[in-house]
């Protein structure tokens, strides 16, 4: 009973991650025969603390059969682009560094994460986007600011 409450519970926290972001759309990469074909999918999620960012994320999706049942372990290759799109206002205060968004890129172990930092002194928002592994993540990543106009200072926690 004990694992299976432990299953449910890492499932339910894959399913909330996934959530968070909405499917744009999708290009194939690469034909599969059999299951569906490689992907780069981009999704948008808006920031929970700062309404009016919205952040877009390119990132590979492995298919063939693997990929059909969930087993695949996608490529630590991912773009984030956050964009202002309405009157930028902040929920509350706003820690230095924080884990904005976070998804599976495999089964186990492997998770592509968005971190928003605060640059104060230029008043930006910056989006940086990694993944990363229990054992040996990767160094492959990719940045983006939003500038936050200058009468208008963040509220650093």
């Amino acid at each position: 009973m004990r694992i299976s409450l432990a299953a449910l519970a890492i499932a339910a926290s894959f399913t909330m991650a996934a959530a968070l972001a909405e499917t744009i759309g999708s290009v194939d990469t690469a034909f599969k025969l059999i299951g569906p074909d490689h992907k780069v999918v981009v999704e948008v999620f808006d920031d929970p603390k700062v309404a009016g960012v919205s952040c877009y994320l390119s990132r590979a999706k492995t298919g063939g059969i693997k990929g059909a049942i969930g087993l695949a372990e996608d490529k630590a290759e991912s773009s984030v682009a956050c964009r202002q799109v309405g009157a930028l206002s902040f929920t509350g205060k706003v820690p230095r560094q924080e884990e904005v968004f976070s998804e599976r890129a495999s089964i186990f172990f492997k998770h592509v994460r968005v971190v928003r930092m605060v640059d104060a002194k230029r008043n930006a928002l910056i989006y940086l986007v990694y993944s990363d592994r229990l054992v040996d993540g990767s160094p492959k990543n990719s940045v983006t600011a939003v500038p936050v106009p200058g009468n208008q200072p963040i509220p650093v926690q």
